[in-house]
């Protein structure tokens, strides 16, 4: 079984390497590798830590992706996690409507009632997936993220000197050793016979650290053809500080503290912040007044809620820290 991506001279003009590491494409890959029982020796370990750590929040995915089989609405490119969010929420309606009823025809138990809603477009609905999408990566990549962007970074600059010096074929031959590039047409190994006529869309190639598989594909009306290919080591990621080994900046902080800086990277509430660590308002209140007066986050009032986001300094000690313990 083999796909078979077919290029215009304009489509090789086109290749590009994602610059930066997409938050939900890698949280899809990271989760999907979760729930498949292979290589268990290596993953094994890996897989069930992370099922315990995942909070009741990431629940509606099981329900959005039944049986393995994800809508196409939940494939997101950008490069920034907010943004991602928003990108599948403004999802055309045709789209969700469609893919809710690829993903569910065959599966033997009836839809849940929100993702009827889902499908109907109610905004209660959208706000429960969002709510699960982005729990699910505060838990499953946050604590490695930084881990991820330096990996993005040294592939992205393997890639571009292999570019440089054997060609646009050179670069692409190395993604995936089992493939050849001939007569304008790429093949490599699938589970499933494919063409794809790229006819001047042009392809991006996006490197996952969670995935050891075949190349994964995104095929969607009006976009460039997007190839999510594994780059990591082979290994699952671990958490800095998940095998014991002492961590200054969590002594010094507390691991609470810690966590809270690692996810106000994008905005939270207080009682979304409450939620993600399973502590009451008040405890996370009362965190986020102590990094607050340390100068180490901000916090607004954006109607009844209240925001809170990491400042300069904030970010610049998550940073250190993730590079000290990586």
């Amino acid at each position: 079984m083999v796909i078979r991506i077919h290029f215009t001279a304009d489509d090789f003009a086109r290749v590009r390497f994602a610059p930066r590491p997409a938050p939900l494409q890698e949280l899809n890959v990271a989760l999907m590798k979760m729930c498949l029982p292979d290589e268990e020796l290596l993953f094994g370990h890996w897989r069930r830590r992370l099922l315990r750590s995942l909070p009741a929040a990431v629940g509606p995915l099981r329900d959005v992706v039944p049986a393995g089989v994800a809508p196409l609405f939940l494939d997101v490119f950008s490069d920034s996690l907010r943004e991602g969010l928003d990108t599948v929420r403004a999802s055309p309606p045709a789209l969700v409507r469609a893919e809710l009823e690829r993903v569910h025809i065959h599966h033997p138990a009836p839809a849940p009632s929100w993702i009827r809603g889902l499908h109907r477009g109610d905004t209660d609905a959208w706000q429960l997936l969002r709510r699960a999408q982005r729990a699910a990566f505060d838990t499953a990549l946050r604590p490695v993220w930084p881990q991820i962007q330096d990996l993005h970074r040294t592939e992205f600059t393997r890639h571009a000197l292999t570019a440089a010096e054997h060609g646009i074929a050179g670069a692409l031959a190395e993604l995936a050793p089992t493939s050849q590039l001939r007569d304008n047409v790429w093949e490599f190994a699938s589970p499933a016979d494919r063409d794809i006529a790229l006819a001047g869309r042009g392809l991006v190639l996006v490197p996952t650290f969670h995935w050891t598989g075949h190349p994964l594909l995104s095929d969607l009306p009006d976009r460039p053809l997007h190839l999510t290919y594994p780059a990591g080591t082979g290994l699952p990621l671990t958490p800095a500080g998940a095998d014991g080994t002492d961590d200054a900046l969590a002594a010094v902080l507390g691991r609470t503290r810690l966590d809270i800086l690692h996810r106000l990277a994008d905005e939270h509430t207080t009682s979304g912040l409450a939620r993600g660590l399973g502590v009451s308002n008040a405890t996370a209140s009362a965190h986020t007044a102590a990094l607050r007066g340390a100068g180490l986050i901000t916090t607004v009032r954006a109607g009844r809620a209240v925001l809170h986001r990491r400042t300069a300094l904030g970010s610049l000690l998550v940073q250190r820290d993730g590079r000290m313990r990586g």
